[in-house]
């Protein structure tokens, strides 16, 4: 049962991260969204609010991790779309009203601790879309910058997304990004590959 409490305080928080930003995420509110008793705070989170921010963007990070699952030797084009996709579908199952709770509360955090803690969720999000990008064959150093990019230009559209309430400016970031993308990862699939002469020679 306390378990459960604690898990529902993190899921409202990081509900109210995405709809209203961190200053939206008022500790009365959490509670009485997530239907917990007051005094709920500091019983399962010592640290406070902090502490429950923190766990909060903490839990949208690995969930965002968990969508890539599964996808070690895809396509980097392949992984970067079902990425922006995942945005997509927030965007229209909330009406455009929820975004990224993690840069809600890179904006608005006066905290160092919880701008560590931001900065860690989107560090974990970088090295894995670098790993997938390279496993699906990307040069390192062009894997690394690619993952940095999407990231970026997700964040900015939502944003964006949300202030018009289009899903255009999304659309718009995957074309521009899916386009080279696919041209990296092709010609490095070409220039890996041995070309007929080359086989032919190997053989004999």
């Amino acid at each position: 049962m306390a378990a459960d409490t604690r898990n529902r305080m993190i899921d409202a928080a990081l509900r109210l991260l995405a709809t209203k930003g961190l200053q939206g995420a008022s500790l009365a509110d959490i509670l009485e969204l997530a239907g917990a008793p007051r005094g709920s705070v500091y019983h399962h989170f010592p640290g406070g609010k902090d502490q429950l921010i923190a766990e909060a963007i903490e839990r949208a990070g690995g969930r965002a991790l968990t969508l890539l699952d599964g996808l070690d030797g895809a396509a980097p084009a392949e992984v970067a779309a079902l990425f922006l996709a995942s945005w997509r579908e927030l965007l229209v199952r909330t009406d455009f009203r929820a975004g990224c709770s993690v840069l809600a509360v890179t904006i608005a955090a006066d905290s160092p601790e919880l701008l560590d803690h931001a900065g860690a969720v989107f560090d974990q999000w970088t090295r894995r879309l670098a790993e997938l990008f390279r496993a699906g064959g990307l040069e390192p150093d062009g894997a690394e910058e690619a993952a940095s990019t999407l990231i970026a230009l997700s964040e900015g559209a939502v944003v964006m997304c949300r202030a018009s309430r289009s899903l255009r400016p999304l659309d718009l970031a995957e074309r521009r990004f899916l386009a080279p993308l696919e041209n990296a990862s092709t010609a490095r699939r070409h220039a890996r590959r041995p070309s007929s002469t080359t086989a032919s020679l190997r053989s004999n």
